[in-house]
């Protein structure tokens, strides 16, 4: 019971340090305001003590309420299991940084005290999101962080600010009403809104819809396709992620605490519901197009930018479609290994990000010039090994896996997903360090060496020990990755074409740094400059959103004035 009792507190700690705040208002003092981080932290110690309780004893069931006749039908409590516990270490431990950060960051603001309990209170909101009990529960808090979103805007009296605090509140209704109406067909289909109750019914009695004539579909596949319209808003998948360019007008820690859960509460609902999208295969090559999509765009939008908040808010984005693209691939326990391991970085990098853009406000010198010389060429070195190891990678891998393990790679293509995603890693992470012209060759040899042997073992890591913890069960995975099985041609063509274009960039990079640049034809050059300008704006769906805005008003107002015109 005393092990029961200290998981209850995790979610409620932060929740009794939003009310001290708000309580004490101005009346706590900026030296005094970091005992507000204090209940926080502790909800980060409770929360690994709960993630190793779950690890040896199995899930836990914490329920307040339990419907009885002519009462509330739905059930009220917790769900503590090793998805929910690790997800709430993340939230409680990037929560305490960045409370402890703002108080620093934030203390000249006037709303500086509602601002620290806005911090605290989310906090306790995220947790209880992922340790909710049911889809009912989930959803409501759900609801609750799309508010908080909106007041965590704070400073409502900047235009751009209420504009993109407004837009975000409001796309995030359209995924809102998806995820919602998901949840009432599951019900009306199985029953239940429990998790477990849910799947096993989902799985014993196959239901097919007929929407349309002639168009048959899975009750799985449409509660699935639903359901994910809210993870598509809340984790800016295209064409819905134009909310988080925007929503960067609020404070840098609120920036950077969209990572503790919020921009990524797509890859856990995913997670949560994992058995019953691997009852759907169609649902998960949707979400495969959807993330892969999103991530070429987020990716190369990215480039373009000249904000440094901008550039780190389209990298998270392009991240976010890489996580929907892993649980497309039914690679679920790599898309939650990824999830944290981005959440950590980016929230750390939007921290950072504040500290300089401060110093730049207070110091009008900053940053400083830097007399740098003319960039040295890529010394052929770099560029060999760099070459010879994002070549040679796979070979090896694949030697060792089909020659040494056994491992039949033909026939699973969750494991050339785990062998490529180390690849693709691995590359763009050495490409990144052939900029370090102004070091010694062997130095930046070294680092890439040293770079491949880290991602590798970090993702054999996540390839292995992590799955197994998330899904001790090895047929549960192999069912998710068999589901996921994408059609050959097209899963051998993609493999193949993300090949030729990491070959093709090293070429480019070394003929680029040697001034050995191949004449493009004058289209060539027009198409290049007409795709950057494409990027630079967003690929105009900005507007594109504003003008369907403005004609679902102009309809609205039609309709409502013929309605009254009608009732007179």
């Amino acid at each position: 019971m005393s092990g029961m009792s200290s998981m209850i507190l995790v979610p409620l700690l932060p929740l009794a340090a939003a009310l001290f705040i708000w309580v004490a208002g101005s009346h706590l003092r900026e030296r005094q305001a970091w005992i507000g981080a204090l209940p926080i932290g502790a909800a980060f110690a409770g929360a690994v003590l709960t993630l190793a309780a779950v690890s040896t004893q199995g899930p836990v069931s914490v329920r307040f309420y339990e419907p009885g006749a002519g009462g509330l039908a739905l059930p009220v409590g917790f769900y503590f299991d090793r998805l929910s516990a690790v997800m709430m270490t993340l939230i409680s431990l990037v929560g305490t940084l960045i409370y402890l950060y703002s108080t620093g960051h934030m203390h000249q603001d006037r709303g500086y005290h509602w601002y620290l309990g806005l911090i605290a209170f989310t906090t306790f909101v995220l947790l209880c999101m992922v340790s909710s009990a049911n889809l009912v529960m989930l959803f409501v808090f759900w609801q609750l962080v799309s508010w908080l979103l909106f007041l965590l805007a704070h400073n409502h009296a900047h235009a751009g600010t209420l504009q993109g605090a407004c837009r975000t509140f409001t796309l995030l209704r359209v995924g809102d009403a998806a995820f919602l109406a998901g949840i009432v067909l599951a019900h009306a289909l199985y029953g239940t809104v429990e998790f477990q109750e849910l799947f096993e019914r989902a799985a014993a009695v196959p239901v097919v819809l007929s929407p349309l004539p002639g168009l048959e579909i899975s009750g799985a596949t449409a509660v699935s396709l639903l359901i994910f319209g809210g993870a598509m808003s809340k984790s800016a998948q295209f064409p819905l992620h134009i909310w988080l360019p925007h929503f960067l007008y609020a404070p840098t820690p609120v920036s950077a605490l969209l990572h503790a859960g919020i921009i990524n509460a797509g890859g856990f609902l995913l997670n949560r519901l994992a058995p019953l999208y691997g009852l759907s295969p169609t649902a998960l090559h949707v979400i495969f197009a959807v993330g892969m999509l999103t991530t070429v765009l987020g990716a190369s939008m990215m480039l373009v930018q000249n904000d440094i908040k901008k550039t780190l808010g389209f990298s998270t984005i392009g991240q976010m479609g890489y996580m929907i693209m892993e649980c497309g691939l039914g690679a679920f326990a790599l898309a939650v290994f990824h999830l944290i391991a981005h959440g950590l970085f980016k929230a750390t990098a939007f921290l950072n990000c504040g500290d300089v853009i401060c110093r730049v406000r207070q110091e009008p010198a900053s940053p400083h010039a830097r007399h740098a010389g003319a960039e040295r060429d890529l010394p052929p070195f770099t560029w060999a090994t760099g070459f010879l190891t994002t070549l040679m990678l796979p070979l090896v891998i694949l030697l060792v896996t089909h020659g040494v393990l056994r491992i039949p790679l033909l026939e699973s293509q969750g494991t050339v997903v785990f062998l490529f995603f180390i690849w693709v890693t691995s590359s763009q992470a050495i490409l990144t360090l052939t900029r370090l012209r102004a070091v010694a060759s062997w130095k930046v040899s070294a680092a890439m060496l040293v770079t491949l042997l880290f991602v590798v073992f970090t993702y054999l890591f996540a390839a292995e020990a992590f799955t197994h913890f998330l899904y001790p069960d090895p047929a549960t995975v192999t069912r998710y990755f068999q589901a996921a099985a994408l059609p050959g041609p097209l899963f051998d063509g993609l493999v193949v074409g993300t090949t030729l274009l990491i070959v093709l960039g090293w070429v480019y990079l070394y003929a680029q740094a040697h001034g050995r640049t191949m004449p493009l034809p004058a289209w060539v050059q027009a198409l290049r400059v007409r795709l950057y300008v494409l990027l630079m704006n967003r690929l105009y769906i900005d507007a594109l959103h504003d003008r369907l805005g403005r004609g679902i008003m102009r309809v609205a107002h039609a309709l409502d004035k013929h309605s009254f015109g009608g009732s007179r």
